[in-house]
């Protein structure tokens, strides 16, 4: 059998990015993620009407109900020694790892992931390292310079430590026939870049970087027609980082190329592939979980029409009278048309008063018509897990103390396990930071760590320090 070439291997990934692409808009995720967005933030009606449309979004409050409950801001990750002689170790790594998700602001990132996988069911921390370099002169050198030396650049290290950052969700591709990231066979992350950095990043193929063409006038739309461009004349390159979980290689390359930006080569990262998923409810047998927003979306519109209709009415409903024209003057209709108090009307006609008006019967709704929204909110509580009490209200039911111990424990059951769901991911990438410090480290860094006493103790630390965990 033939070897492969570079075309047939780029050929056999672009082909499997298209099929990821055909699941996704085939089985209606890209569809579903984009309602839940809207969902979100208020855009529900799709249409323009004549009549007022009322919004109630019961959406944005069920999101940011849950989300500071499991939102970890600065998570205490704690690293033990699997070798007794190496707990010093330990210490210094627990240390390095806090200081660097506050000081790293991955706390951020963290963050908005962690909404991702409220509102859209899943969402993405990509862990990765960060060397950054730069060439400046130095101030003994430019005073040589002064007196007829040469001067040279001298190296500074600027940046040189893991990172961890959310990735959209729109931007990650999977494995059409995984059901978890166990069994997934290779995943990719699309990357728009500005056309100028990519021609100029020297770290990808010259005779590749010339062919790259602008792909989108926008960094986030897939469609530039439905969102406003504020700035058509900066162009974006589609650059692909697809890794092969399968045969542990990874390569970049851009979407209208026909060569590698990078050729394939072995994953740099120690763990593989460096995405961490964050799931809220798991579907069996499918791949993407459900978010908490797709299970209410019904409620939620039949909230919003609910509500419509009661206003309509409202607007609609005004007492009108009728009148024989010819019992009143000018003077008479004017006062009859009066908003004022204890008018009097001139009555010009003979005629008995119960025959020269008389009221307009009003269409007047149900009072079950006005109730529907309170069973609907009671159906989004059921659905949704989110009860009165976790929103700040005040429930209008008399109930005991132990009723309402055993309200909020139950509450508190489906919170705690999404709270489990994250501190899991938290570990994992803590795990993973500490993976690449071990890894691609230069140098030395200080660390400080509390002493026997409470006193500040700042320690020197390297790649050596290992079996951290």
């Amino acid at each position: 059998m033939a070897r492969k070439s570079a075309a047939d291997y780029l050929k056999h990934y672009k082909q499997r990015i298209e099929a990821s692409r055909r699941w996704r808009k085939k089985d209606g995720y890209d569809a579903t993620w984009k309602r839940m967005n809207d969902l979100y933030r208020g855009k529900h009606f799709d249409d323009y009407k004549n009549e007022d449309q009322m919004l109630i979004n019961i959406s944005f409050s069920t999101i940011n109900t849950i989300s500071p409950s499991i939102s970890v801001n600065y998570p205490k990750i704690t690293v033990s020694a699997v070798n007794p002689d190496n707990a010093a170790q330990a210490v210094i790594a627990e240390a390095v790892v806090n200081y660097w998700w506050k000081k790293r602001d991955i706390r951020t990132e963290f963050r908005r992931a962690v909404k991702d996988m409220l509102a859209f069911g899943h969402g993405w921390i990509k862990v990765g390292y960060r060397f950054v370099e730069e060439q400046i002169e130095s101030q003994s050198e430019i005073s040589d310079t002064a007196d007829g030396g040469e001067s040279q650049p001298v190296t500074i290290i600027r940046e040189d430590s893991p990172f961890a950052e959310r990735v959209s969700i729109n931007d990650v591709f999977v494995d059409p026939d995984a059901t978890s990231m166990r069994d997934m066979k290779w995943i990719a992350q699309r990357i728009r870049r500005p056309l100028a950095d990519v021609k100029a990043d020297k770290r990808y193929v010259k005779a590749a970087r010339e062919q790259v063409q602008t792909m989108a006038v926008s960094r986030y739309a897939d469609d530039p027609s439905r969102k406003k461009i504020h700035d058509t004349n900066e162009g974006y390159a589609e650059i692909w980082e697809f890794y092969d979980v399968s045969t542990n290689m990874m390569c970049v390359f851009c979407e209208n190329c026909d060569q590698f930006l990078v050729k394939p080569m072995k994953m740099p990262y120690s763990f593989g592939q460096p995405f961490v998923m964050l799931r809220n409810y798991d579907v069996p047998d499918h791949f993407y979980p459900m978010g908490d927003l797709e299970a209410i979306e019904p409620l939620q519109l039949e909230l919003n029409e609910t509500r419509t209709q009661m206003m309509n009415h409202r607007k609609k409903f005004s007492r009108k009278y009728l009148y024989k024209e010819s019992a009143f003057d000018q003077i008479g209709r004017s006062a009859l048309e009066s908003d004022d108090d204890n008018v009097m009307v001139p009555v010009i006609s003979d005629e008995p008063l119960g025959g020269v008006v008389s009221s307009f019967p009003a269409v007047i709704n149900p009072p079950e018509f006005y109730n529907q929204t309170g069973q609907i909110l009671g159906d989004i509580e059921r659905v949704s897990g989110v009860t009165e009490l976790q929103r700040g209200g005040v429930s209008e039911i008399r109930r005991t103390a132990t009723e309402v111990s055993s309200v909020v424990d139950a509450a508190n059951a489906r919170t705690s396990d999404k709270l489990a769901i994250v501190e899991q991911a938290i570990a994992e990438v803590g795990r993973r930071m500490i993976a690449l410090a071990q890894q691609f480290m230069v140098g030395e860094q200080v660390a400080r760590v509390t002493g026997r006493d409470g006193e500040p103790v700042w320690v020197n630390f390297d790649r050596a320090y290992r079996d951290w965990e």
